[in-house]
């Protein structure tokens, strides 16, 4: 499919005069866009990314600009990663003053940063024990990890499966990709870890149908990997009776119930944590993006029944150190110094208004909206456009925009946007589908 675009563009137009061919290739973790023309990756880096020629020189609170000195507005922050914005005050002083004590020792050793970040994060949730890493993916790695052991232990002697949604992901690793319901990742890195079952995200008679067919077969599910709203798979919230009854399923089955919430933990649904959405507590839930406010930590929280870990089952070298868990620390009191969680849902709503609006305008361009706080999506009619074009159009208005599955435009601006912010995103917004 070709689209004219803008000769003036340089960041879209290749040498085809004035059109651009789009075409499917890997951005960041999601996969779900790039384009013929897109800035060559430089020689010395792995050809993983599909880069638009761009590179940005700051940024203030939820703006950047690039090179040339082009401002836009960020609805991306770094995919939910950047909570606080860009270049924050507070986080800037809280770091610097860190690399001037210790930034990086070893979990040979007490670490006291992480155990303060530990105790806020078990006071403010569900869990008694955290366990730091270094990205979403590792979070996960550590939740198939816990899952197993707990199969091994609470149904020794028989065959045990993990449980996962299709259409979910959970990162890139290969334990993480078996786990990820979606075989356009996993193509070409066949075959996949062993002990993988998917059932439909929401149905909760797919679920009862696989713990029969393993009930039947003298098999056992050792525990469930799931997210409470789904990100790359196309902003798709979790419903509370789905959750509900899936609880009640891993209690009569004695199987863990383990939430995915890289995307969604931290503020980003207006709840500090995805799960309380879903009127739930999970055995554990796994954080990372937010958590760090663009700086790299994930972990794993459980409670007492998924606690089970014993010195050498699990660790990491960077997880935990002092400056990652200085990052977070500052990042969680600032959300509740500021109370940023109000903004999040506020916001949310305003935004939700105005894709309401703004459906109604273009029905023939926009199926549906869905989302909760600052993760929200619009859902674009596929036989008008696609959510790629709708992502590069928005950088020639300055706005920032990342594209989920399913053919949805998705939003995920740092938690501190302005009322004032969220309307500019909507002018410009509308500004797109007007001249699609």
């Amino acid at each position: 499919m070709n689209y004219d675009y803008n000769e003036k563009s340089s960041l879209f137009v290749k040498s085809l005069g004035s059109v651009v061919e789009l075409v499917d290739a890997p951005h960041s973790k999601c996969g779900t866009f790039g384009y013929v023309g897109s800035s060559p990756t430089a020689p010395t880096l792995m050809n993983t990314y599909t880069r638009f020629d761009i590179s940005f020189k700051k940024g203030k609170g939820c703006w950047l600009w690039d090179q040339k000195g082009k401002k836009y507005l960020d609805a991306v922050s770094g995919i939910a990663t950047c909570s606080l914005g860009h270049s924050d005050r507070i986080l800037r002083k809280k770091l610097s003053a860190q690399l001037k004590k210790v930034q990086h020792i070893s979990n040979l050793y007490k670490i006291e940063e992480q155990e303060i970040l530990s105790k806020y994060l078990t006071k403010q949730s569900c869990a008694e024990s955290v366990f730091f890493c270094n990205s979403g993916a590792e979070a996960n790695e550590s939740a198939i990890k816990l899952i197993k052991k707990h199969g091994n232990t609470a149904h020794a002697g028989k065959e045990c499966f993990i449980l996962a949604a299709e259409s979910s992901f959970h990162g890139r690793t290969l334990a993480t990709l078996s786990a990820t319901g979606q075989p356009k990742y996993q193509k070409g890195f066949e075959p996949m870890v062993k002990g993988f079952k998917f059932f439909k995200y929401n149905d909760i008679a797919s679920v009862k149908k696989l713990f029969k067919e393993f009930k039947n077969n003298d098999q056992k599910v050792s525990g469930i990997l799931i997210e409470p709203i789904q990100g790359e798979g196309g902003v798709i919230p979790g419903e509370k009776i789905f959750f509900k009854e899936l609880r009640e399923i891993c209690n009569q089955n004695n199987s863990l119930l383990i939430l995915d919430e890289v995307q969604s933990g931290v503020g980003r649904t207006g709840k500090m944590w995805g799960y309380e959405n879903l009127e739930i507590e999970p055995d554990g839930f796994t954080l990372a993006k937010g958590l760090g406010g663009g700086h790299a930590i994930g972990a794993l929280l459980v409670q007492k029944k998924a606690n089970i870990f014993s010195p050498g089952d699990h660790a990491s070298t960077f997880g935990g150190n002092p400056f990652a868990c200085r990052a977070a620390l500052t990042v969680l009191e600032e959300i509740s110094r500021r109370k940023i969680l109000n903004n999040v849902f506020e916001r949310g709503n305003q935004l939700k208004c105005g894709f309401t609006k703004i459906s109604a305008k273009f029905p023939n361009i926009i199926n549906g909206t869905r989302g909760l706080g600052l993760i929200q999506g619009l859902v674009i009619n596929d036989t008008y456009t696609d959510a790629k074009t709708i992502t590069l159009k928005a950088f020639d208005k300055g706005l920032l925009l990342v594209p989920a599955g399913g053919n949805v435009v998705r939003f995920v601006p740092p938690l501190i946007i302005s009322r004032n912010e969220i309307n500019i995103l909507l002018k410009k917004l509308n500004l797109i589908f007007e001249e699609l």
